[in-house]
């Protein structure tokens, strides 16, 4: 009788917990109407309600015994691909499509950064580039900036639950300042690609070329994911230069302007990436902006807020304690 009870009052919970969830999401053109009319601060205030009611449903899930992919399942910072295929890339069912390589699955007190990285713990919209820039100018850039969407539904059905920036926030990183002379190389998704072009010029750089990753699962089929018109299987990084070209540059073309690799961990740009840039460019001087624990290499110095993976910095963990938001973050629809 006492397990029954038991038994009763943790589904009651499990219940409760979907009714909040339910409240939160609820039919999701009318959600997505609502989320528009809403301030900065309402959606913040929603986002830390979804995350409450998340965490609760999750615990009460594991308490009752029920499997929980990790902290995927309903991990509100993950990507869509996670929160759809609950920690897999199994888009078609058939079990080939997983992540290859994932070092998300290691435990961050295991994790050990490359002997010659240099990774830095932070905020990107917040970091004081200043000391940074007037110290060092880097021949080569790279970045995969958290693009905001424009819509609350740009995947048809999955939702992205990970923070993003707008426009403006990564319009204001002072990539000038970082880079006197050499190569700019940023990945893009198809709706900021001419946003990216037009901001190039801005920030005074010159369109060069183009890479596309490719992605194959381990039976080398091509490692569909999801996409509005069509499903996506590549990824596109755009190759600037500003000023003149680095010192170390080969002086004649190297490698491939196509990569085919498998899709690994979340954010995890392919291996291939990297040594194609420190072919083109040896013994350069390699930053890389929005870098995360999967991404850390020897010999870049590597900034983001996630290159521990252990949280936020803590200027952010405090600012949150605060504000109940990180800065610069966004979630939910529109690009404002």
């Amino acid at each position: 009788m006492a397990a029954k009870r038991a038994s009763a009052s943790a589904s009651s919970d499990v219940n409760k917990n979907l009714d909040v969830y339910d409240a939160l999401i609820g039919d999701e053109r009318a959600k997505e109407e609502e989320w528009r009319a809403c301030s900065d601060e309402e959606l913040n205030a929603l986002a830390l309600e979804y995350r409450a009611a998340c965490a609760e449903l999750k615990t009460e899930l594991k308490r009752l015994g029920a499997r929980v992919m990790g902290d995927e399942t309903f991990d509100c910072d993950g990507d869509a691909g996670r929160l759809a295929n609950e920690g897999t890339n199994d888009v078609d069912g058939d079990g080939e499509d997983e992540d290859v390589g994932n070092v998300d699955d290691i435990d961050p007190r295991e994790w050990r950064v490359p002997d010659q990285c240099i990774p830095v713990h932070a905020n990107v919209t917040t970091y004081d580039w200043r000391r940074m820039y007037e110290s060092e100018q880097f021949d080569v850039i790279m970045m995969d900036p958290p693009w905001q969407l424009a819509t609350a539904n740009p995947t048809r059905g999955v939702s992205l639950g990970y923070s993003q920036l707008t426009d403006q926030h990564i319009a204001d990183l002072p990539l000038p300042k970082l880079q006197t002379n050499g190569l700019l190389f940023v990945w893009v998704i198809n709706a900021k690609y001419q946003w990216c072009l037009n901001q190039f010029k801005k920030w005074g750089y010159e369109f060069v070329d183009e890479i596309v990753w490719v992605k194959v699962t381990n039976s080398r089929r091509l490692a569909k994911s999801h996409g509005f018109y069509l499903q996506h299987a590549k990824e596109v990084c755009l190759v600037a230069r500003r000023g003149e070209a680095p010192l170390g540059l080969k002086d004649k073309a190297v490698g491939s302007d196509i990569i085919f690799a498998p899709r690994r961990g979340q954010s995890q740009k392919p291996t291939e990436i990297y040594e194609l840039i420190e072919e083109l460019v040896p013994n350069g001087k390699y930053l890389e902006i929005f870098a995360r624990k999967n991404n850390l290499r020897d010999f870049w110095v590597s900034v983001g807020n996630e290159v521990t993976g252990t949280g936020l910095p803590p200027d952010d963990v405090k600012a949150f304690e605060e504000m109940g938001a990180v800065p610069a973050a966004k979630y939910g629809a529109g690009n404002r």
